[in-house]
């Protein structure tokens, strides 16, 4: 043990004593890192000047080691601090984007919805349509046949019309021949007789 051992392990003794109740108070008042951090940079300040004053350079390598450490966490606190503000920002933005989608999503739905129901609705109305043409197809055949039977009634009609006619104009036709024959009968007949009148 060198003669230095000693007044080092007092200046540490000394700087603990001196922190507790400073650590006990930032630990009881909820302080911050950043606390901690001026904390432990005093005492690395304090513990260098004592190596400058005691001429140890043990001490003030143990003091540049330890500012050296609260420098990188430090270091490590802000980039810290930045990625947990990136990673808050990036879980706002993933939010809204989900956010985003599912209205995208909804929006779909909806469309896909109204969409639905009009092709619905243009299938009904063209049902409708050609059944209405259908129905104005069947009446115009019935209509078309209607009239096609009503003419070949007409003509059927007319036919017999036509043979009842020429039936009647043939009977009166055989009277007239019959009426005519009896009178040809009568006239040859009362020729005779006054033929025969006139040789008696």
């Amino acid at each position: 043990m060198d003669l230095r051992t000693i007044p080092r392990a007092a200046i540490g003794g000394y700087i603990k004593a001196v922190r507790w109740p400073v650590d006990r108070t930032l630990s009881l008042l909820g302080g911050g890192s950043g606390a901690e951090h001026t904390v432990d940079r005093a005492e690395a300040t304090a513990r260098g000047a004592a190596g400058t004053v005691l001429a140890d350079d043990e001490l003030q390598t143990d003091a540049r080691r330890r500012a050296a450490a609260t420098d990188e966490r430090e270091r490590a606190e802000v980039l810290r601090e930045a990625a947990e503000a990136q990673q808050e920002m990036a879980d706002e933005e993933l939010a809204e984007r989900r956010e985003a989608a599912a209205e995208r999503r909804r929006g779909a739905a909806q469309r896909a919805g109204a969409a639905k129901r009009k092709a619905e609705q243009d299938r009904k109305t063209t049902e409708s349509k050609a059944k209405q043409a259908e129905q104005r197809r069947k009446r115009a055949a019935e209509k078309a046949a209607a009239e096609r039977e009503g003419k070949i009634e007409d003509k059927a009609r007319h036919d017999r019309l036509e043979a009842l006619e020429a039936e009647e104009q043939a009977l009166d036709a055989k009277e007239e021949a019959v009426v005519a024959s009896d009178e040809a009968e009568r006239l040859e007949s009362a020729a005779e007789r006054t033929k025969a009148r006139r040789k008696a």
